[in-house]
């Protein structure tokens, strides 16, 4: 009845072995295998009772989203070992999410040998194929083929369907690869310098600071994008006014006309 008081007193439920385990989801042979890995906090005793809280149950929920991840016990207990409470690793997992959470809202398309034909024709070669494999974009099946995007799909076949060979657009593809990866780095190297650099540091976060450094990644997040799209677009201006500029210049030089006299009427 005490113990019924105190934990009415303090909104905090209490649970025996059997019931935190059930509570957890786990058998109480692998809580009491967590308490000896020391990854589970020890209960607080009454005689020979062993009682857990709802802090014991949110560790439990912790380790089990940690293992889904792939964590191994190993890791965990590391983690924890550091001195992070059962929060504080959650806020962890909500770090580590926000990191590695894919940048591509990219949806893969299946195409079939036969409407591949019909978009490419006589450039549907093996060459091309491989080259396109190669890169990373398709996959090849037995009816056809699975382009990783379906954006990037759509915009070969239309620059195909402008005139623009299969081969050169691939070629294109493949050295726009080289320069994305560049910007890529720069970046990387711009927020695991500047704002991760505490992730280095061997030495536990301090408390709130990976939910922190969790609202940071996801406000810098779209930012990268917008950034690589602005440059982008100031490259393009400043590249076809000199091309254009160039190809005047080569006009007037074929001309027979002087830079600094207007064109013959």
């Amino acid at each position: 009845m005490d113990k019924l008081r105190a934990a009415a007193a303090t909104g905090q439920r209490e649970y025996r072995v059997e019931e935190l385990a059930e509570a957890a989801g786990i058998t109480t042979r692998t809580l009491r295998f967590y308490r000896e890995r020391k990854l589970l906090q020890p209960p607080r005793k009454e005689g020979r009772i062993a009682w857990y809280g709802e802090a014991h149950l949110a560790r439990l929920r912790v380790i089990a989203e940690l293992l889904e991840r792939g964590h191994t016990l190993g890791g965990i207990a590391e983690l924890i070992g550091a001195g992070e409470s059962g929060r504080d690793v959650a806020e962890l997992i909500g770090l580590e999410a926000a990191i590695v959470a894919p940048w591509s809202d990219e949806t893969p398309v299946h195409l079939g040998w036969d409407e591949l034909k019909d978009a490419f024709g006589d450039e549907l070669t093996e060459a091309n194929t491989t080259e396109s494999m190669a890169q990373g974009y398709i996959t090849v099946q037995g009816d056809g083929i699975t382009h990783v995007s379906r954006r990037l799909m759509d915009a070969t076949t239309a620059l195909v369907a402008e005139g623009v060979p299969l081969a050169a657009v691939l070629e294109a593809s493949r050295r726009t690869q080289e320069h994305v990866a560049a910007m890529a780095e720069i970046f990387i190297a711009l927020v695991r310098d500047h704002l991760l650099c505490a992730l280095a540091e061997d030495k536990p976060l301090p408390p709130g600071e990976a939910a922190h450094l969790t609202e940071q990644i996801l406000r810098v997040r779209p930012l990268a994008r917008t950034v690589a799209d602005a440059q982008f677009a100031l490259a393009m201006d400043r590249r076809v006014h000199a091309e254009y500029d160039e190809l005047l210049r080569q006009r007037r030089q074929e001309n027979g006309d002087h830079p600094c006299q207007p064109p013959a009427s």
